[in-house]
């Protein structure tokens, strides 16, 4: 069985909006990686993870502010902390740090196992109990993805694979704790709550990373850094909440599917990568292997 929602049923007009939301949301994800990559042109990984912190932690306040929305329950801020190290902290830091050595392409296949993971993560939390063939089909897509990764790093995990790996489990926690709020706040004040209270550390991450790491702001590099601060970590995540309030976190999660693809488009398209004929290959069996799961 999988987790059901009590958004997935509501009607039908709510379901296309907020499938729509998601989809848009995931087109946005999709183009995270290569953003990264472009931030890292002229920007430290410090930098590139801090800045785009406080980016997106004032143009949320802004939004709160504007919303005249009303600080969360108590009760509520053990999650949105969860929400805030792994999607705002751990996720980014952990990809930037990946994609210094590995290639975008490389790491949307590793990445692609994340709606698996979000979802044992959940089923830990909440203690739903999945058949036998939902675990088949995770523990088959996990070893797609590991095989992928050692048979592309020479036969041995790099440390760009460790650091993909790390950020499957801190996202995993994050997007299912996010998913959770979700049905007591509204979708956009679950981000934006979780990036606010990220913000005092943003300022002062940035502040030390600028000053360490070098820093040649071109305009690729400004580009892609404001695309992750106000598009990917900020209105991606805002329709993404709102996505899986109105439909639920399971179908949103169906429609994450496609993110690793996508990005393998975009690895061409707009950095040049080439792909070896085990990338697309390795993304759809993972796709394969996840879409089994959500209907299990």
């Amino acid at each position: 069985m999988t987790v059901q929602d009590s958004a997935t049923t509501g009607s039908p007009i709510a379901v296309s909006g907020g499938t729509l939301l998601a989809g848009l949301a995931v087109l946005m994800f999709s183009m995270t990686f290569p953003a990264t990559v472009w931030a890292l042109d002229g920007l430290g990984p410090w930098s590139v993870v801090t800045c785009r912190m406080v980016l997106a932690g004032l143009v949320a306040g802004g939004c709160l502010l504007a919303g005249r929305a009303r600080l969360p329950a108590r009760r509520l801020w053990g999650g949105l902390v969860m929400v805030a190290l792994g999607c705002i902290v751990g996720f980014p830091l952990l990809t930037t740090l990946a994609l210094r050595t590995s290639s975008t392409s490389h790491a949307a296949v590793v990445v692609g196992l994340l709606p698996a993971t979000t979802a044992v993560y959940s089923a830990l939390r909440t203690g739903t109990r999945h058949s036998p063939a939902f675990w088949a089909a995770a523990v088959g897509g996990a070893a797609v993805v590991i095989g992928f990764a050692v048979s592309q790093s020479g036969g041995r995990p790099t440390t760009g694979d460790l650091y993909l790996f790390g950020a499957l489990l801190v996202c995993a926690a994050g997007y299912a704790e996010g998913g959770r709020l979700a049905r007591e706040l509204p979708g956009w004040q679950v981000i934006g709550w979780a990036l606010v209270f990220s913000l005092p550390a943003g300022v002062a991450g940035a502040v030390w990373a600028l000053g360490a790491e070098p820093v040649h702001p071109g305009a690729k590099a400004l580009a892609g850094l404001l695309w992750l601060g106000v598009v990917a970590q900020f209105a991606g995540m805002w329709l993404w909440y709102r996505g899986m309030a109105a439909i639920g976190v399971g179908r949103a999660s169906q429609l994450q599917l496609a993110q690793p693809l996508l990005t393998l488009v975009w690895s061409v398209a707009l950095l040049g990568e080439r792909l070896t004929p085990a990338a697309p290959l390795a993304a759809v069996a993972v796709l394969v292997c996840i879409a089994v799961t959500q209907r299990c």
